[in-house]
């Protein structure tokens, strides 16, 4: 490891309100580049610690001279999400996780931090890195609705939906190579106690695609999922969806209006460009694969 020009000092907990406590001013100084960790830390307040999965969540801060200058924060089974930290910082975190468990997946940072992370941790576990996925994250600028939009309509999913938001969210999942993960039934209750998923109906009422939209929190509010089944795909579904959720967050208060593209998928970052959204920045998805030796 190559020696550090200050005292890297992560603290670990398992303590939420603690961790909150200590890395709330510098996450909602930021509220768009850290909108994953926002939304994260709401929901396990919200929801309770078990929310993404069985395993007990796992909390950082990076202290550099007294003040926090990263944050990172672990739900099982999901990768590690990181703030944007220098390359002794991401290596000596990927350490001191290595040095405590080997069951980390993965980690989500921008792609000089997510390298130096994998770099590290096969280092140390042998474990090989992969790009998962490469994300581009976009805020909105100026909202302008597809024209024309598809025929139909948009509307607030309510507890009858609740079969439909449950199957979405799993085929979702499956679609973007989650795996096992938070509940799907949880999930369709969380969002439907506070109208947090907007569906594109047909003119004769029947369902066509979603588009969902975390809680404001810091005076953001994230677009995800977005998700339009693959037989009814390019008819314009998902585009008038999250046209629609987008002005509904900004007719709620929101300063920020955020979401994530598969920097892999075109069709998406071409629409939401359309629709206003301006790219921010990119963000890998490492996971680590283990050795046959290991």
């Amino acid at each position: 490891m190559t020696t550090p020009s200050y005292d890297v000092d992560w603290q670990l907990t398992h303590d939420l309100d603690g961790f909150v406590g200590r890395a709330g001013d510098f996450l909602r100084a930021d509220p768009v580049l850290h909108t994953v960790l926002l939304t994260v830390t709401g929901n396990l307040r919200e929801r309770g610690l078990h929310v993404y999965g069985a395993g007990d969540p796992l909390f950082g801060t990076l202290a550099v001279r007294g003040e926090v200058a990263g944050v990172f924060l672990w739900t099982p089974p999901y990768p590690v999400q990181l703030t944007s930290v220098p390359a002794e910082a991401a290596t000596a975190l990927a350490e001191r996780l290595a040095d405590r468990t080997a069951d980390v997946p993965g980690v989500a940072a921008d792609p000089s931090t997510a390298d130096a992370f994998g770099a590290a941790w096969q280092k140390r576990t042998g474990a090989v890195p992969r790009v998962g996925q490469r994300q581009r994250l976009y805020r909105l600028e100026k909202l302008t609705p597809p024209e024309p939009a598809p025929p139909g309509r948009a509307r607030v999913a309510g507890a009858r939906d609740r079969k439909l938001l449950k199957r979405w969210h799993t085929e979702f999942s499956e679609a973007v190579g989650d795996g096992p993960g938070r509940d799907a039934g949880e999930w369709a209750d969380s969002r439907i106690a506070y109208g947090g998923v907007t569906l594109w109906e047909t003119p004769d009422g029947t369902p066509v695609s979603m588009a969902g939209a975390s809680r404001r929190i810091a005076g953001m509010v994230r677009v995800a999922p977005v998700y339009t089944p693959r037989e009814l795909r390019g008819r314009g579904y998902a585009g008038a969806a999250t046209a629609e959720v987008s002005r509904s967050a900004l007719a709620g208060g929101a300063d920020e209006v955020l979401l994530f593209t598969d920097l892999a998928n075109p069709t998406s970052n071409r629409l939401y460009q359309r629709i206003g959204y301006r790219p921010v920045q990119d963000s890998t998805v490492c996971l680590f694969t283990a050795t046959a030796a290991a």
